[in-house]
């Protein structure tokens, strides 16, 4: 692989405005390891593999384990992720997919149940950055396998 764009070449202002997006997310309520279990999976369907690598990492130095990462592919599968968890992962697939898929009823109210407006909107935000850091790091043929936790 040969990375096409690195972000030292791309204009300041549009790292800016995502990073800012990113410390703005970082101070919400939403939990760390939830977020990076989303990251995972939203990244996983993107098969962007640089943010496989980071979002493995950040996730493994959380705390996450190997047995639910490797398992996230199959979450209505497998036993162990909480009800806050299925909910919050169903609705960043469908998000993730919405040239196909629409947020119906029951995946908004499964994620109510769980999580106040407010953080519901944060996690919208959330979801919709990863997707962005996807697509970037696929453009500009980020190269894996380099990142070290904490680094961005």
């Amino acid at each position: 692989m040969t990375q096409r764009i690195s972000y030292q070449e791309a204009n300041k202002g549009l790292m800016d405005g995502l990073m800012k997006t990113e410390f703005y997310l970082k101070k919400s309520t939403l939990d760390p390891k939830l977020r990076e279990l989303m990251n995972y999976r939203v990244s996983q369907i993107n098969s962007c593999g640089y943010c496989l690598d980071m979002h493995h990492k950040e996730a493994t130095n959380m705390g996450e384990t190997e047995l639910r990462l490797h398992s996230l592919a199959a979450w209505r599968e497998v036993p162990y992720y909480s009800e806050a968890e299925r909910a919050v992962l169903a609705f960043a697939e469908v998000l993730t997919n919405a040239n196909s898929q629409h947020v119906s009823d029951e995946v908004f109210n499964n994620l109510a149940a769980h999580f106040s407006k407010a953080e519901i909107a944060d996690l919208t935000l959330a979801v919709a950055q990863i997707n962005t850091w996807n697509r970037i790091n696929k453009a500009f043929g980020t190269i894996p396998g380099k990142y070290q936790v904490g680094q961005h």
